[in-house]
């Protein structure tokens, strides 16, 4: 019987599809704006560009691509020859094209952005980026002249939603599978006896799980069509999700692992490695950790039998691009650039052999969601979809495997942050389709396929890891009670060490020695600026209207200060705040203190864990007005990313105005070392 809440699967793919370009043109106007009405200097301090580049070196990477060698110019590099302070990282879209004169006009930098060449940076170095070009007459474009890169929107991501929407846009009923029938409410999922969950035991390859895991893995099993895996913060998601494709495998069944980001799937990578077992990892090797390459698709394909045949080309394109710089001649070097496309044109051949025989040979294929959709696995078939990090993914991307299987098990925490989304649609612009009755009214990109599922089905679809093996007992305890339905329990190995007690010499000071530590800057003399006054000031528009807090700076650095002279390692701790320009405020000066620290945004910090973390939550104004900082999923994941050691610094009259900032502050004054710091004294210092 089908819930009353069954969606229409066109209309939901139309709503799907309006969303998504909208989406897509918010981000390539922000691109466009950026690049256009932004000098190089400034988009290289808002870490999305390198300026001053000359090409150093060229050769041919894996695939057959082309990889550039960019350094810094000689004529404008600091005597050290290093680059510049950026933001540019391994992974990233650019386009590479010379740079534009100061004086250019808006139109030449368009026509510079035009002419350039499109990459994937693989490499980045203090002196140098390297860059594999897309385009097969990249290298030829971007010789002898001063360059810059710039980071670019992905459009190729967007592309694959699109050809999935459309895909079940077009479908015809008589074409639903079970599996798609359930997945929109059309029909309720198979039953899962209860007895089957907890009958006879498993074989299990990995004798440390907890019960929690052990019973979301028999589920997932034994679920015909879905599962959820709720993992809470540091309760063991992706090692519970190890054994359970490891038990699949024991049930000869083929398993699709993967994740919306490189990170999330080369993380399964490298624990599923040890066991032995046939995996390929597909994925641009620019974008993979190190330790996972031996398993990528690319490497594989240099490795495996055929590999030899495809070195001889390899070798050949070697000499022509080495050649290519030896010519002054138009004629020759343009000879030369067709005989190389002729050698790429029988390299990606024999490639593609091979890649049919080791995907079709492998049991366990792993990619990114939008990866999954690439030529490689066009006509693969499997049996089952293992999602990672399934909340933090668009309901779009999570459709480019689906249709490739019969069941999905998604994993995932849907209380903390889901995707970010750009454009205004997800929360103000009603969606506008050529026939407006087709789409869905309060459908968002921000709801996710895990949301969905949960919305529809119900928690009997779902499954939560309840112990957790990452905070102190008191670090854990408000965000269990507020969100875990107080189910979140401390592994005995958490719940109670320190700082004091780190593996290394830490003296027992006040610091060390307390998991919560709140400083109440209550009283209206720590007060927020608007960082758009700020940057009229520096005439710079680049930060917005982001927020920032000197005083509360600088109690994040004296406390900084105070954990690394009693010992604490300043790469032990990460100091996080909801915004950039606070973010901008601190970086350069405690990063040159305290070599090793990490700062970041709450947001960017989703996922990762220290032992001791600072969180500033600026906010402090008479209005009491807390703006995004009053996000239940912000708070969650700004509140659980420590070990040992917790300090929120904030204004809790101003917090006051948000419910449930509200109940986190009175369990902070009840809870945690309270501190009130003085004006006086941090002038002092």
């Amino acid at each position: 019987m089908a819930p009353k809440d069954a969606i229409d699967i066109p209309s939901f793919a139309t709503t799907q599809l309006a969303l998504l370009e909208a989406e897509l043109q918010s981000e390539l106007l922000e691109t466009s704006s950026l690049i256009s009405n932004t000098s190089p200097t400034a988009l290289q301090r808002a870490g999305l560009a390198i300026t001053n580049l000359t090409l150093t070196s060229q050769r041919t990477g894996l695939g057959g691509k082309t990889v550039v060698e960019l350094g810094p110019d000689s004529a404008t590099a600091s005597k050290d020859g290093q680059l510049a302070e950026h933001g540019v990282r391994t992974g990233d879209i650019v386009v590479v094209s010379e740079m534009p004169s100061g004086s250019a006009r808006k139109k030449e930098v368009r026509e510079l952005e035009s002419k350039g060449c499109r990459g994937v940076v693989t490499r980045v170095g203090s002196r140098a980026v390297w860059v594999a070009l897309d385009e097969r007459e990249g290298d030829e474009r971007v010789g002898g002249k001063r360059l810059w890169l710039v980071k670019l929107a992905n459009d190729i991501t967007y592309k694959r939603m699109n050809q999935v929407m459309q895909r079940l846009q077009k479908m015809k009923s008589e074409e639903y599978s079970s599996f798609v029938r359930v997945l929109f409410g059309l029909t309720s999922p198979s039953p899962v006896s209860r007895d089957v969950v907890e009958g006879k035991d498993l074989e299990w390859v990995d004798l440390s799980l907890n019960e929690s895991q052990k019973e979301a893995i028999r589920f997932a099993l034994n679920s015909k069509e879905v599962a959820l895996i709720h993992g809470p913060p540091g309760t063991g998601k992706t090692h519970t999700l190890i054994e359970l494709i490891l038990q699949m495998l024991k049930q000869n069944l083929r398993v699709l692992v993967c994740g919306p980001s490189n990170i999330s799937v080369d993380n399964i990578v490298e624990r599923l490695a040890p066991h032995k077992i046939s995996i390929v990892r597909l994925g641009h090797p620019a974008r993979l950790l190190p330790s996972v390459l031996n398993h990528s698709l690319d490497v594989l394909t240099q490795t495996s039998d055929a590999a030899a045949i495809v070195q001889d080309v390899r070798k050949e394109m070697d000499t022509k691009q080495a050649s290519i710089r030896k010519t002054k001649s138009g004629r020759e070097r343009k000879a030369i650039y067709g005989d190389l496309k002729e050698l790429r044109k029988e390299y990606r051949e024999r490639e593609r052999k091979c890649i049919g025989n080791l995907i079709g040979g492998s049991k366990v294929v792993l990619a990114t969601l939008h990866g999954a959709g690439g030529f490689q696995t066009r006509d693969e078939v499997f049996d089952v979809v293992i999602i990672d990090e399934a909340s933090q993914a668009l309901e779009a991307q999570c459709w480019v495997p689906l249709l490739r299987a019969s069941k999905v098990v998604l994993a995932g925490d849907h209380l903390q942050l889901p995707p970010t989304i750009k454009s205004l649609n997800s929360k103000t612009t009603k969606v506008k389709t050529k026939d407006s009755e087709d789409a869905i009214k309060g459908l968002t990109l921000e709801t996710t396929l895990f949301d969905r599922l949960l919305r529809l089905h119900g928690p009997g679809i779902k499954r939560m890891l309840t112990t957790q093996y990452r905070m102190h007992e008191k670090i854990m305890r408000f965000p269990s009670d507020e969100l875990y339905e107080s189910k979140l329990v401390a592994a005995d190995g958490v719940k109670a060490r320190l700082l004091k007690d780190l593996p290394y010499e830490v003296q027992e000071t006040e610091d060390t020695t307390e998991p919560l530590i709140f400083f109440d800057t209550q009283g209206g003399d720590f007060p927020e600026k608007n960082e758009e006054e700020v940057d009229k000031k520096a005439g710079n528009g680049m930060v917005g209207e982001s927020k920032s807090n000197e005083m509360e700076a600088a109690i994040v650095k004296r406390h900084v200060r105070n954990l690394v002279a009693a010992g604490v390692r300043p790469d032990d701790i990460a100091v996080i705040t909801p915004y950039n320009a606070q973010l901008a405020l601190m970086a350069r000066e405690l990063k040159e203190a305290f070599p090793g620290i990490e700062l970041g945004s709450v947001d960017g910090f989703q996922g990762r864990e220290k032992e001791a973390v600072i969180v500033t939550l600026v906010r402090s104004n008479a209005s009491k007005e807390v703006g995004f900082l009053g996000e239940k999923r912000r708070l969650n994941v700004a509140m659980t990313r420590p070990r040992r050691s917790l300090v929120i610094i904030g204004d809790s009259e101003t917090l006051q105005g948000n419910k449930f900032l509200k109940r986190w502050i009175e369990h902070l004054e009840e809870c945690s070392d309270l501190r009130y710091p003085s004006v006086s004294t941090l002038n002092a210092l």
